[in-house]
């Protein structure tokens, strides 16, 4: 879905630069896509062990996340039966 925008609106933005919010060129679709990935490594952070990095080795880390991983998965599984 495309918002009509009013020129000045647009030059206002970009004048702005990063400062300026949503940017000239959004994709609604886009954002879609990130909006999902951004909760999903949310709902990994929500598991406090790799949130703070407690496990210092990278193959215990790894380890954290396909377990947190498989956790989210039968959630999901469960969820839907």
């Amino acid at each position: 879905m495309v918002i009509p925008e009013k020129a000045d609106q647009q030059a206002n933005r970009k004048r702005k630069g990063s400062a300026g919010g949503r940017p000239v060129g959004f994709n609604a679709d886009l954002y879609r896509q990130h909006n999902t990935v951004e909760r999903c490594f949310q709902k990994i952070k929500a598991w406090r062990g790799l949130a703070t990095r407690y496990d210092k080795s990278p193959d215990s880390y790894e380890a954290g996340l396909h377990l947190r991983g498989s956790i989210m998965w039968l959630k999901l599984l469960t969820s839907t039966t």
